[in-house]
């Protein structure tokens, strides 16, 4: 009998953005305490287990350390983009707005290529809290 198992880690860091198409307060520069709550599924290796820990806390450190204390910033928002590089600022840069939504997309799209190497995972699942009471989901499929 294969057993599918699910294990989970939160992770949290501090980050700012703005989104400048909005016509409510988002379009000013704000912050929030993200959250991050990263589940992934597959069958039990040889330790019994669907991943340590330990390593989904070394893969997420990755994706922590570049977010953590920036600035992320849509590519098209070229007052922010100047802003941020005249002044040296801390900065990350993403294909579009930048949502919770997208972000959890961008996130998911960074972590694939390195859980997909893990061949007992099936899948993982990306909650991104950005306040205590509102968050984005995205469930990503490991098999090709």
């Amino acid at each position: 009998m294969s057993v599918i198992m699910t294990i989970a880690k939160e992770f949290s860091w501090e980050m700012s953005h703005r989104l400048p198409a909005h016509k409510g307060h988002c379009k000013n520069i704000h912050g929030h305490s993200y959250k991050l709550r990263l589940e992934v599924d597959g069958t039990l290796d040889e330790n019994g287990m669907v991943l340590d820990y330990y390593c989904l806390s070394s893969i997420m450190a990755r994706v922590i350390n570049d977010l953590d204390h920036c600035f992320v910033v849509d590519k098209n928002d070229s007052i922010m983009l100047k802003f941020l590089q005249e002044n040296d600022f801390k900065h990350y840069i993403l294909e579009n707005s930048t949502s919770a939504e997208n972000i959890a997309i961008h996130i998911s799209q960074t972590l694939r290529p390195i859980l997909i190497k893990y061949k007992n995972l099936l899948s993982f699942k990306i909650r991104l809290y950005e306040t205590a009471t509102v968050f984005a989901e995205v469930s990503t499929s490991l098999i090709d």
